[in-house]
């Protein structure tokens, strides 16, 4: 199933997509670099099912985006300082940051581990859906294991005929470059991984 959004859309308009989540089922949705999947973190089998469909290992965490910072720290707690600096200073955009997972959302979600990696997206329409559900949202890429992303409705191929997908057409993503993941939680911050935001410029703003 799919249905088209305009960008200046309204979080009422995505209630289709959070009834389907509901039902166990997988959104595919335009982020700020591609298209990606979400499904309710708090159901087994939805998460399986996601992994399944992407044909990807279960000891692989997901990606988490949240509509906004509130919405992140009433799930996994206050941000530390160094963390709240760089959201701040880098959100809504690329940058992911390693917070500790709230205990609701099933273990196979984060690959049996205790934290996460969340951003609040530079996509209107990723932060609205995180919204109109209520919580934070899995957004790992919509693809197979190992095939391209996408970055149109349309380049989602099979996955988009697949039953258990309803697709949220928002036109065409940017692409680039994924976000960068960092972990400061402790006293000094960790760069998890490379990404569009260079890890100079992380520095910088925690020394600002």
């Amino acid at each position: 199933m799919i249905f088209v959004v305009q960008n200046d859309c309204d979080a009422s308009e995505l209630q289709p997509a959070v009834e389907w989540l509901r039902s166990g089922g997988i959104v595919a949705f335009p982020t700020d670099t591609f298209y990606g999947l979400a499904v309710d973190s708090r159901s087994q089998s939805a998460v399986r099912a996601l992994f399944d469909l992407k044909g990807r290992g279960a000891q692989a965490a997901l990606p988490f985006v949240a509509s906004d910072r509130a919405q992140v720290e009433r799930w996994c707690g206050v941000l530390s300082p160094s963390s709240a600096r760089l959201a701040d200073r880098f959100w809504p955009g690329p940058l992911s940051l390693v917070l500790n997972a709230p205990a609701a959302i099933v273990a196979e979600a984060i690959g049996g581990g205790e934290s996460l990696a969340i951003r609040v997206p530079a996509a209107r329409i990723a932060r609205l859906l995180a919204e109109a559900w209520g919580e934070p949202l899995p957004a790992t890429s919509a693809n197979r294991s190992g095939e391209p992303p996408a970055s149109t409705a349309a380049a989602l191929a099979d996955l988009a005929r697949d039953p258990r997908v309803l697709v949220i057409d928002g036109g065409t993503t940017p692409g680039g470059l994924p976000s960068a993941i960092v972990d400061a939680r402790g006293a000094s911050a960790v760069r998890v991984r490379d990404g569009a935001i260079a890890w100079s410029r992380v520095l910088e703003s925690l020394q600002a």
